[in-house]
């Protein structure tokens, strides 16, 4: 695969804030990211700075092998659909789509009109009169019709319902399958979108905690349920992400992969082995650092 975003040691900090901290990772081409963490992690910083809205203090970006900033060569191959996405004050909608159709080479109309519909948006309202999700919404099909060779998506959903966002998805799947390109979605919900994306990178604090395809990750851990005492003995060795008990019977995740071999024992042991949903194990694999975090900082007091 090709990497069309390469990144080495970047770091961003306002005054006495690190937002990202020496971080370095590929995005390859034709392949769905999922850029997530929680509030503050730094992720917006990171897709600001990729597509040239915002400067690293130190660092190397290449998008397209080329330093974004200022250059219009390879903005014009990236789309950034952003939350907080400003517009003149009497746009409406239907200028929204009309500048970018002039900005993006490959725009496809029909798919912004069917998107449109899809929607039901309204084109000649004032942009800042529309509701939260009708935002979203122009947001979500710019960055579809706009068919960037890579499109950043950060929070697109905020506002839209449950019917919208499952319209979001299925044309974001739908285009993408017919015509691949590089997209990178910013979301908190991870469960929703787990089915979109192909590889993951988790940032935590300004540090990535995690870069690797969706199906590795979920293959790399397991949750063990059955007699607690069983259970531990199973398990004994092993790195351990989150436990619960209940009386006799105990649920506990681990990292690794299990082999035939354990599966038979757990079978014949009476134990079962649940899936771990991409939510659980990123919202354990962050509480776990966070905790390391901590603990690292109290030793270096002592």
């Amino acid at each position: 695969m090709t990497a069309v975003v390469e990144v080495r040691n970047l770091t961003k900090r306002y005054k006495n804030t690190v937002a990202v901290d020496d971080v370095s990772f590929d995005i390859e081409e034709n392949t769905i990211y999922g850029l997530l963490g929680r509030n503050g992690a730094g992720k917006t910083t990171v897709m600001s700075i990729l597509t040239a809205q915002n400067f690293s203090t130190s660092g190397q970006v290449r998008v397209f092998g080329e330093n974004p900033y200022e250059n219009a060569r390879v903005l014009s191959r990236v789309c950034f659909v952003r939350e907080s996405q400003k517009y003149p004050e009497d746009a409406m909608p239907k200028h929204a789509f009309k500048t970018a159709r002039l900005f993006f080479p490959h725009w496809d109309q029909d798919l912004c009109e069917r998107l449109i519909k899809d929607f039901q948006l309204p084109l000649d309202k004032r942009i800042k009169k529309l509701s939260r999700g009708q935002l979203s919404a122009v947001g979500v099909i710019i960055g579809l019709a706009s068919r960037a060779e890579i499109t950043f998506f950060d929070e697109p959903y905020l506002g839209l319902d449950a019917v919208a966002r499952q319209i979001f998805y299925d044309r974001l799947l739908e285009d993408y399958a017919e015509h691949p390109r590089t997209i990178v979605l910013s979301s908190h919900l991870i469960d929703e979108v787990s089915n979109l994306i192909e590889r993951v990178i988790v940032i935590d604090q300004g540090r990535i905690l995690m870069d690797e395809e969706t199906d590795v990750i979920r293959e790399g851990a397991a949750t063990i349920v059955g007699e607690t005492g069983a259970v531990e003995a199973f398990i004994e060795g092993r790195e351990v992400l989150h436990r619960e008990s209940l009386g006799h019977v105990s649920s506990i995740t681990i990292m690794g992969a299990l082999s035939r071999e354990e599966r038979l024992r757990l079978t014949e042991g009476g134990l079962d082995v649940a899936p771990v949903s991409l939510q659980q194990l990123i919202v354990r694999t962050t509480q776990r650092a966070a905790t390391e975090a901590v603990a690292a900082e109290e030793g270096a007091l002592r």
